[in-house]
């Protein structure tokens, strides 16, 4: 397979499909300039896919997730993942974990100071209803009226844990666009503070629960749909996605769960690099 690759609009807002026969298990030997190639393009398109990628290992999918930066993996280890950086999901609980990514809308790691910069995405196996859509942070934002664009401005999420917080609205460190961070799953919120400051106890009336912002995110979410934002991704078998996890927000579709012997069985491995920047506000943001 080659090293040189094109890339096609997925979309007409993000997303690129590469071509050319472009293979990842070889990229991950490939020279830094190719490299530095892929990351450009990662925040270019803000996500990138790969068809035909099939017989990928665990350990060249890690070798060539590495080249892109170190991996963080915070998550379990199910027994069948094919190597110990790699979270391994599935439509069947013996074969992967389940329910991932089922609770709302969300970026991933909004747990950590520095959240993931990457993740990686192969698919072994497809189900024919294991499906993932894809929404742009920043024309979701850009897309909202004045007033809600304040709000959102103003916001700051905090995480379960109630020790990370961050600003619901932020610039992106790499492309310098606004963006935004957070996690409509109720268990992964512990509430939102709005005018935060790192420096003063937030006033019991600064406090909003949980679903209140995540509710009106997900409403703003399911509008946008109408202007063609979202983006289903119909995955197949042998295919390799990398997204930019800091612009783009994802949601795994119900079908996901559905059972293999309905629907084929579904298998993902996931690789997530660790972030190199604490979301900031800036007063432009």
């Amino acid at each position: 397979m080659s090293l040189l690759y094109t890339v096609d609009p997925l979309t007409s807002t993000f997303g690129g499909v590469v071509t050319g026969g472009f293979s990842i298990d070889d990229a991950a030997d490939a020279d830094d300039e190719l490299i530095e190639k892929i990351r450009a393009d990662i925040h270019k398109y803000r996500f990138l896919l790969f068809r035909k990628q099939k017989d990928l290992t665990g350990e060249r999918q890690v070798a060539f997730s590495q080249r892109l930066g170190s991996i963080e993996s915070t998550f379990y280890k199910h027994p069948k993942s094919p190597h110990k950086d790699i979270f391994r999901v599935s439509n069947e609980e013996s074969v992967g974990c389940t329910q991932v990514g089922r609770s709302g809308w969300h970026v991933d790691g909004t747990f950590l100071q520095m959240p993931f910069r990457y993740q990686t995405m192969y698919f072994p196996k497809a189900s024919s209803t294991g499906f993932t859509e894809l929404v742009p942070l920043k024309e979701l934002f850009e897309q909202q009226n004045a007033e809600r664009q304040d709000r959102w401005n103003r916001a700051w999420f905090v995480s379960d844990n109630g020790r990370i917080v961050h600003p619901l609205v932020y610039k992106h460190p790499t492309t310098g666009y606004t963006t935004m961070i957070f996690h409509c799953g109720r268990p992964f919120c512990a509430c939102w503070v709005m005018d935060y400051s790192p420096d003063t106890r937030p006033s019991e009336d600064q406090i909003l629960p949980p679903s209140e912002l995540q509710n009106e995110i997900t409403q703003s979410i399911q509008e946008s749909r109408s202007r063609n934002l979202v983006y289903t991704m119909k995955w197949e078998e042998g295919d390799f996605g990398i997204l930019d996890n800091l612009a783009l927000a994802h949601y795994a579709v119900p079908g996901t769960q559905d059972p293999a012997s309905e629907v084929g069985l579904r298998i993902l491995h996931r690789t997530t690099i660790e972030g190199e920047s604490i979301p900031r506000k800036s007063r432009k943001s």
